[in-house]
């Protein structure tokens, strides 16, 4: 089965014009073909819109903190450390002794990411320096580079800009079951992966991640326990839909200062089509930023909607709507 975007370019391809040439092996490369000539790539969600340049600074998440911080955005206080091995190429003191010492004076709890993956890969919240140094090393198997930052708690959102239109915007929560007083935690996860795939929603539960193991014993549970009936459990600490969060639409209710925040940024950092993901600490994204606290978490130059697609028939419609106006702007010639 081809993923969905894939499939989506597929589909509206005629509608423009035009006509898509996929790689059939594993389907996320594909030549978008226009009648005047015009050839435009696909390769997973990354589409030819933003200049490569833009979207590798969007990808790594410390050049795009330092880009958005200059230009007077809020982020979150933080540091790079680096794997032993890419230390020593590029000259730098700052490895995990370093990352320990500066914890200390950031103070916990704190998160610890990879640079430059996404999806919340590797994304963990940490309590003390035992913890730290362990994260650290996990993120160094999957990156040379990784991120410590203060941990600002608030509400996740994510709003989807496409040049000076917001397409949508909804809040992010992380991975929880509801406890009906009969059924383990374990089987409750089990129910929603079966939901998730009911609904042809395209994400697997890792029910070997680390962190979910963690963060019930933080909470004093087990995959055995049976929560109440009506308890509601978070099992991540990340809100992403990839991770199996869930998404509550706001894009008709978010507020018009926010809309301008998250259009301005993206053409701040270079982008056409960018994912803007803001943390707010005060408030909500229905209310005035004025009135709010809030911080830019990261900006993805390639959003990944396959997840949002699936919370209604509504937000379907969005992302179809979306890409058929990227398929025109794409197929004009430069």
């Amino acid at each position: 089965m081809l993923p969905y975007l894939t499939n989506l370019i597929k589909k509206l391809a005629s509608k423009v014009g035009a006509r898509a040439i996929v790689e059939p092996e594993w389907g996320i490369a594909a030549q978008i073909i226009y009648k005047n000539g015009v050839v435009r790539s696909l390769r997973m969600y990354s589409l030819d819109l933003n200049h490569i340049a833009s979207s590798d600074i969007a990808r790594d998440k410390d050049y795009a903190k330092f880009f958005m911080k200059k230009k007077g955005y809020p982020v979150a206080e933080g540091k790079t450390i680096f794997k032993d091995s890419w230390a020593k190429i590029i000259k730098s003191k700052r490895t995990i002794p370093y990352g320990i010492s500066y914890a200390k004076k950031l103070g916990y709890p704190l998160i610890v990411k990879p640079n430059s993956q996404s999806q919340g890969l590797g994304v963990c919240l940490v309590s003390d320096a035992v913890k730290l140094r362990h994260a650290l090393l996990e993120v160094f198997k999957i990156d040379r580079v990784a991120i410590i930052e203060k941990y600002l708690p608030g509400r996740d959102y994510r709003i989807v800009v496409l040049d000076k239109e917001i397409i949508s915007a909804y809040e992010r929560i992380p991975l929880s079951v509801t406890g009906d007083g009969k059924n383990s935690i374990f089987s409750l996860l089990k129910k929603k992966q079966k939901l998730f795939e009911k609904t042809e929603r395209d994400t697997r539960i890792n029910f070997e991640d680390r962190r979910i193991k963690i963060k019930l014993k933080k909470l004093g549970y087990t995959f055995g326990s049976i929560p109440a009936k009506g308890e509601k459990i978070f099992l991540l600490d990340n809100a992403n839909l990839s991770t199996g969060g869930d998404a509550v639409d706001m894009t008709n209710t978010i507020h018009p200062d926010f809309c301008k925040i998250a259009i301005k940024l993206t053409r701040d950092m270079g982008l056409r089509i960018a994912g803007v993901d803001i943390m707010v600490t005060k408030g909500d994204i229905a209310k005035n930023p004025k009135n709010s606290r809030y911080y830019v978490i990261e900006i993805n130059a390639a959003p990944g909607l396959d997840h949002y697609v699936t919370t209604g028939g509504k937000q379907k419609k969005i992302v179809e709507a979306m890409y058929l106006k990227i398929l025109k702007a794409l197929g004009k010639k430069d």
